[in-house]
């Protein structure tokens, strides 16, 4: 219901949509990433493929682009990690050395839940993750949650809904909550 009323808002908003990838497609793209499509992430698109700017063509986009918009949460991270001497309590003393603070990131970096890309910087979790997750807005350690659910989010990218307070458990989603929330990632 979700994504089938997402879809209608999409269209009543002008967004080009074509046709929805394949079984086939979806496995092909799963398989050469490595992850799964959340629950509303894979039903959307095996209904329709959004166009234009922003849109991620999981059909005919290259993989340096895909690769690169899957890599950017991580790369974020640690420029921030790197530049702004970001450091979460929950990691330990922070090390003195660059690489060191890099190598202890990555590591838990890693663990966090993966986020697929949506659109531009938006972002969905990947499966395990079912029906009515949240889309994050991703840039470096600034996390938001732009949707508590695929509708809510479509209406606050292409419309003129207001953005709510998240209605969301804020330890649902840890680590990428924690940043949504400002909790204990400083």
């Amino acid at each position: 219901m979700i994504v089938d009323k997402s879809i209608a808002y999409l269209r009543s908003r002008g967004v080009s949509l074509g046709d929805g990838l394949s079984e086939r497609d979806i496995a092909r793209v799963e398989n050469r990433f490595g992850f799964r499509f959340g629950g509303d992430h894979r039903e959307f698109l095996s209904k329709v493929q959004p166009h234009g700017e922003g849109w991620f063509d999981w059909r005919n986009e290259n993989d340096d682009l895909l690769r690169s918009a899957l890599n950017w949460l991580t790369d974020g991270v640690l420029f921030d990690v790197v530049n702004d001497a970001f450091w979460p309590v929950s990691w330990g003393q922070r090390p003195a050395t660059t690489e060191l603070r890099r190598v202890i990131a990555s590591d838990q970096i890693a663990k966090w839940p993966k986020l697929v890309p949506l659109y531009g910087h938006r972002y969905l979790p990947a499966d395990p993750i079912g029906p009515s997750a949240p889309v994050f807005s991703v840039y470096q350690t600034d996390v938001i949650i732009y949707g508590d659910d695929l509708l809510d989010y479509v209406q606050h990218e292409f419309g003129s809904q207001k953005m709510s307070p998240s209605r969301l458990n804020a330890h649902s989603f840890e680590p990428w909550t924690l940043f949504a929330f400002n909790l204990d990632m400083e």
